[in-house]
């Protein structure tokens, strides 16, 4: 016998509710959108066995972090309105509320008003470790008789308490029968009222139902009572911000005499705590800026040095299976297909898996640690004077791993006019999409030196992240005073504690960016890799006729070998293909930065997503070349002779130019998706494309006539 139950896991930023859900769910999650809008939600899944031997399938939504149910961001209005509306699809049977016990009055609140909510609930006190560091001593059994609800004590981070969770679970949990505080009394004719009119599961559901009407967009009430409803809040003079804030204080009234009476904890002067100590030396008004450009330094140092090794292997392997699949396949089209089409995109993508795997690592790792507060905390002054605020900083870090959820981050700035420039700067940042091309390219025209210690391509690898950052934030002090409003803003932010990263969360949230990249990104890049196979291969009728017709006349080729003959035969074949008349066309409009036909083609195709280029110019330069199954893609890119000079085709002047390029230009189309999403603006995404495409096209031009 088994059932299903349908669970949402709830707590404050910095709680360790992530935590909580991966020690649940493990690897098996999915991540997708709340119908409805574009806010990101987490979905996991465990099998739990009862003592009864019953089988649970539990659906576990993690839901964004919140600090009470009166929203004040995008990210908070989905825990409303999922959590207050009993007829919502995703509506929890049961929900998990995680609190830190260090920080436990605050985390009462949420719990609170979770509880009074009459859905059945469990509070886990997590982070356990510190609470035990810091002496203080919680009663969980008086906690749990006080709030009529099972406390459970867990170390998620160390799966404590997990087995206990999980059987907590699997129990028939009743409705709490108590309120935390009698929310009738405030305003009982509105109350009464709108559990009249509507369904709502408590007195506290009618109560936040008229404190946040507005907000009440996917709830199933339709307009005539809501104007019924605004009518008795008018009538009984129902003031939203003076409810807020007298429920807040009775809240805490009773929060602080529960504390007292369950929780011991000895005073511990602030100065004296490590976080403190550390704090004065990372967030060093002058330090800090130094102590976080080293560490940015060291990142991109062990992004070049550590990946090397494995990326040489990966390169390895294809082309030994090139070489397999190539003699074990009878010679045409299909053998051709598969060498030069599919292999080829395919490779030009799981290459880099070890370079965009250890960004996410050290990005996660930052994150984890707490770092990553301390960094916005100390930019807030400077990120002001350009238009933004600290909060703008998580964001634009998330960018270098990838634009689209950097930009869904944005709900937690609550200034519009700061929201809006941070959504516009953000596709800036370099993010892992650029990776494979600045890789590629960086191995192209910088040497693998080593001076003083310090690796040179990763070196010029930090630079072209640092040119990201600088040209969004000059972009945004523009933006600041094109853009009116007179919205005041204020920069409010918890600093977690510092903690040792929890390594099985890093691990399960680069396997699951590296699938991503790898089914996401892949499909589009093996995708246009055969259509780019199918146009390399094939042109207008006659013109390969044509060809081989020139070189059947014994005066063309006099005196050259037959392998010089194939080469120019197979050369001219693909400038002539649909994809080399496709490169022809734009062409006289790129030749000033430096291009050529290919490079053109891969600029073209890599507008559906950045990394797209690589398999790109992997697929362009596989095709009717007899000798590629033994060459990798940098090898041929590297032996690429320019007509025109005699010269390498990949000088130092058009790597950079197209370096970048790529630094600036918007090609992407999920992010331009995003944008529109977000700002629900056509002009926003619109404006982008053209500053962003003007400057790449700038910056390029005067890199190239400089440098050539």
């Amino acid at each position: 016998m088994s059932k299903k139950i349908k669970i949402a896991l709830v707590g404050n930023p910095n709680s360790g509710k992530s935590s909580v859900f991966n020690a649940l769910t493990g690897l098996n999650q999915k991540v997708a959108n709340f119908p409805g809008v574009t806010v990101e939600k987490k979905m996991g899944f465990a099998t739990l066995k009862s003592e009864r031997g019953e089988t649970i399938q539990a659906e576990i939504i993690d839901l964004p972090g919140t600090y009470s149910l009166y929203p004040k961001s995008p990210e908070e209005i989905v825990p409303f309105q999922l959590l207050c509306d009993p007829q919502n699809e995703s509506h929890p049977e049961l929900t998990i509320v995680v609190a830190d016990g260090a920080n436990l009055k605050r985390n009462l609140f949420l719990c609170s008003q979770l509880i009074d909510l009459k859905i059945p609930v469990i509070i886990v006190i997590n982070m356990m470790d510190i609470v035990r560091f810091k002496k203080i001593e919680i009663d969980f059994k008086k906690l749990s008789a006080i709030f009529g609800v099972p406390v459970i004590p867990m170390n998620a981070r160390k799966q404590e308490g997990v087995k206990e969770l999980k059987a907590a679970i699997t129990q028939t949990l009743s409705v709490p029968i108590h309120d935390s505080i009698n929310i009738r009394s405030f305003a009982p004719e509105v109350v009464d009222t709108i559990r009249e009119t509507v369904v709502v599961q408590s007195n506290y559901n009618a109560f936040l139902v008229a404190n946040n009407l507005d907000l009440i967009t996917n709830f199933e009430i339709p307009e005539f009572k809501k104007e019924k409803i605004r009518a008795a809040c008018a009538q009984y003079n129902f003031n939203p911000q003076q409810m807020q804030a007298r429920e807040t204080l009775e809240r805490y009234k009773v929060i602080s005499a529960i504390i007292a009476d369950a929780v011991k904890s000895p005073d511990m002067p602030v100065q004296t705590t490590h976080s403190y100590r550390i704090d004065n030396i990372l967030t060093h008004r002058i330090w800090g800026y130094f102590i976080f450009l080293a560490v940015l330094f060291i990142i991109f140092q062990a992004i070049f040095s550590w990946a090397t090794y494995p990326m040489d292997l990966i390169d390895s392997g294809f082309t030994w299976l090139n070489s397999q699949v190539k003699s074990s396949l009878p010679p045409g089209l299909i053998n051709d297909l598969i060498v030069n089409g599919i292999l080829a995109g395919l490779n030009g993508i799981v290459v880099f898996i070890p370079q965009i795997a250890l960004l996410f690592f050290f990005v996660a790792t930052l994150e984890d640690t707490g770092y990553m507060s301390r960094v916005s905390f100390i930019m807030d002054n400077l990120m002001r004077k350009f238009g933004l605020n600290g909060k703008s900083l998580i964001p634009l870090m998330s960018g270098v791993a990838c634009a689209v959820p950097a930009i869904m981050s944005t709900r937690t700035i609550q200034n519009w006019k700061e929201r809006l420039i941070t959504i516009m700067v953000t596709p800036l940042m370099s993010c892992s999409a650029r990776l494979p091309v600045y890789t590629l390219l960086i191995a192209l025209i910088i040497p693998k030196d080593y001076v003083y210690g310090i690796n040179l391509q990763g070196l010029v690898l930090m630079l072209l992240y640092l040119v990201g950052f600088v040209s969004a934030i000059t972009a945004a002090w523009v933006m600041k005073h094109i853009i009116n409003s007179k919205e005041k803003s204020y920069f409010v932010m918890e600093l977690p504690m510092y903690r040792v990263p929890r390594w099985s969360t890093i691990g399960i949230h680069i396997a699951e960016k590296v699938k991503v990249f790898l089914f996401d990104a892949g499909k589009v890049i093996v995708s246009i890799s055969i259509v780019l196979w199918f146009l390399s291969s094939f042109g207008p009728s006659g013109e390969f006729d044509r060809i081989e017709a020139k070189y059947s006349i014994p005066a063309v080729h006099a005196n050259l070998p037959e392998s010089e003959i194939n080469h120019r035969i197979q050369s001219e074949k693909l400038e002539n293909s649909y994809a080399g008349k496709l490169g022809h066309l734009i062409q006289p409009v790129i030749a000033p930065l430096g291009y050529d036909w290919k490079i053109g083609v891969a600029l073209i195709t890599s507008f559906a997503a950045r990394e797209v280029f690589v398999g790109t110019m992997s697929t362009l330069y596989s095709v009717g070349d007899e000798e590629s199954t033994k060459k990798t893609l940098k090898e041929k890119m590297t032996n690429e002779i320019n007509p025109v000079t005699g010269g390498p085709r990949y000088t130092f002047a058009v790597g950079l130019s197209l370096m970048l390029f790529y630094a600036f230009a918007m090609q992407c189309v999920s992010t331009i998706a995003v944008v529109y999403r977000e700002t629900k603006k056509a002009k926003y995404p619109l404006i982008q494309i053209l500053y962003m495409s003007g400057m790449a096209y700038l910056v390029s031009f005067v890199a190239y006539q400089l440098f050539k």
